[in-house]
């Protein structure tokens, strides 16, 4: 059974409001960074084994979920919601030790994160199925998105709310089920319910604050710093992930000090939700033996 959530909300530095939740028990902070397009659909089934670890904490990303939009609608890069994070942090009491968890542009968020507060007393940090750079040119092994998503965002910034409305069909047509999962996810191991509730939530997001937390997240690279953050990594890649190809898994844990690599046999990029069992079971034993997370919520800083 989940723990209870309790529901909370936290301004901003240029006024956002923004929600998050929090929920479960014990010394150490665990903060689970969504990827673009999501509030926390892809940590469903693992979430409810964090809880048993540590203090759980959700955040709905500006724009994202029951966060406001971005005031400033420039400031939707991986720096402005790293920034958001150490704004929910200071809001909950910082003195406890922390582990990230990032999932898709999430991993991009918990490695900046790191490297903008090294003094948090660092346990760990778990990256799914993303990368540490550029992720539009990588999107299906190819620059396709990269080339194309600045004629989108022109057509974001002229079709208001027009354009809106035909996103909104479109992600909820009864076909977009179907054929996501025929072409980007297993259709044999995901569960129709959790492919609806992110296309509920992307049909509800604004197609221009989508486009716009893309390509910034497009232009955002760790590569310069990642050999200077020596805390431990568990870093799961999907085999046949098509968003974050694997192999952008592999170049990740070759730079990163600390580093530990799984590739699931069969997984797509929503591999939590698919191969929940693997992942819970791979996710549990890192923290136990290299965040030294106990199952009574963990060791002493």
């Amino acid at each position: 059974m989940s723990a209870a959530r309790l529901e909370r909300w936290v301004e901003a530095d240029d006024g956002t409001r923004l929600y998050y939740s929090v929920s479960g028990e014990g010394p150490v902070d665990i903060l689970l960074c969504d990827g673009i397009g999501c509030d926390g659909f892809i940590w469903v089934y693992l979430q409810p084994y964090l809880e048993e670890l540590g203090r759980v904490i959700h955040l709905h990303m500006r724009g994202h979920g029951r966060s406001e939009e971005p005031r400033d609608a420039a400031r939707v890069g991986v720096p402005d919601l790293a920034r958001d994070w150490e704004v929910v942090r200071a809001a909950e009491g910082a003195a406890r030790p922390v582990v990230a968890l990032g999932h898709s542009m999430g991993v991009q968020v918990a490695l900046e994160l790191r490297h903008r507060a090294p003094a948090w007393g660092w346990r760990g940090l778990a990256l799914l199925c993303g990368t540490f750079e550029h992720p539009a040119a990588n999107f299906h092994d190819t620059q396709m998105l990269e080339r194309v998503l600045p004629l989108l965002q022109r057509g974001a910034d002229l079709g208001g709310a027009a354009l809106e409305r035909v996103w909104r069909r479109l992600v909820n047509f009864p076909l977009a089920v179907q054929f996501a999962q025929l072409t980007e996810v297993s259709p044999d191991l995901t569960r129709k319910r959790d492919i609806e509730r992110y296309l509920k939530h992307l049909g509800r997001m604004k197609p221009r604050t989508f486009l716009a937390t893309l390509s910034a997240a497009s232009r955002h690279s760790a590569r310069s710093y990642l050999g200077e953050l020596h805390t431990p990594a568990l870093i799961i890649a999907g085999e046949r992930d098509t968003f974050t190809p694997a192999r952008l898994s592999v170049e990740m844990a070759a730079l990163l000090p600390k580093a530990e690599l799984v590739v699931v046999e069969g997984g797509t990029h929503v591999t939590p939700i698919e191969h929940t069992i693997e992942v819970n079971q791979r996710v549990r034993q890192w923290l136990a033996a290299s965040a030294q997370l106990g199952a009574s919520g963990g060791s002493s800083p």
